[in-house]
């Protein structure tokens, strides 16, 4: 397997990464000029959208590349643990931005919820690629984008 290919996993990585900071930064966008009358669907629209890459990307990473890397490298599982009890308090987190999205249409409402799936995104994709691009650049493997990384490649 060619060197380009192999660098290609932990690059692919940052990218998807990169695909969910843009779509949280839409979704901020969309709250902030969104139109008075259809303010509780652009809520809805926008961080719906985010909510849902974000928890398909962590669900592939979960079900495919997770388990993959662990067979690869059974000396990851406490970095895998680390990144799955991430991805479950960010599971978390966007459970309480659709209830308060349900609940209010206040935009500053959503703001506040975003703000806390930022901030635990961020730091989790820091350590994440901090462990983990420099592994899947050494992997010899063939992964299906959409099965490791999730709908946002």
């Amino acid at each position: 397997m060619s060197t380009d290919r192999i660098t290609a996993w932990g690059r692919e990585l940052r990218e998807v990464h990169g695909k969910l900071r843009t779509a949280l930064a839409l979704a901020r966008a969309g709250l902030d000029g969104g139109d008075p009358d259809g303010a509780a669907t652009d809520l809805l629209l926008f961080c719906h959208g985010f909510c849902a890459a974000l928890s398909g990307h962590h669900r592939a990473e979960d079900g495919s590349l997770f388990p993959q890397l662990l067979e690869a490298r059974p000396d990851l599982a406490p970095v895998v643990a680390k990144l799955t009890q991430d991805h479950n308090m960010i599971e978390h987190l966007i459970g309480g931005l659709r209830k308060a999205l349900a609940d209010s249409s206040d935009p500053e409402v959503a703001h506040r919820h975003l703000d806390g799936i930022e901030a635990v995104m961020e730091t989790h994709f820091t350590y994440e690629e901090k462990q983990l691009v420099a592994v899947l650049d050494d992997m010899d493997a063939d992964f299906d984008r959409t099965e490791v990384f999730g709908p946002v490649h």
